[in-house]
């Protein structure tokens, strides 16, 4: 299994994990597995303008308005795909919390250098 598919199915265990630890956050099966290749969509294309853009701001909060656009990724996420819901502005900043630390613990875990990535 190419590293990349773990990675993926990984992600999509910590959208789920997620989503049992928070109330404002549910999710679907489907919702799930479309909601993480738009999360990484997104995340590809529109985070790093966002991160350059509101880099004053980021300088001055040490780093911590990265969680507030972790937020807006999934907020921007959960408006675009169906069975992917969040309550709220304040929850997407919480679920991007939780879920960065998912996959923080997650990455710990995967060794990429058992994996082939070709």
């Amino acid at each position: 299994m190419p590293g990349w598919t773990l990675r993926w199915l990984l992600n999509i265990l910590a959208i789920f994990l997620t989503a049992a630890l928070l109330s404002g956050f549910e999710v679907t099966i489907w919702g799930a597995i479309v909601g993480s290749i738009v999360l990484g969509v997104i995340n590809a294309i529109i985070r790093p303008v966002l991160i350059i853009l509101t880099l004053p701001l980021n300088i001055i909060t040490l780093g911590l308005f990265t969680f507030v656009i972790n937020g807006v990724m999934l907020w921007l996420t959960a408006a675009t795909v169906k069975g992917f819901d969040i309550h709220g502005f304040g929850w997407a900043i919480l679920t991007a919390i939780v879920l960065s630390l998912i996959s923080l613990l997650i990455s710990l875990l995967i060794d990429d250098k058992n994996f082939d990535f070709r």
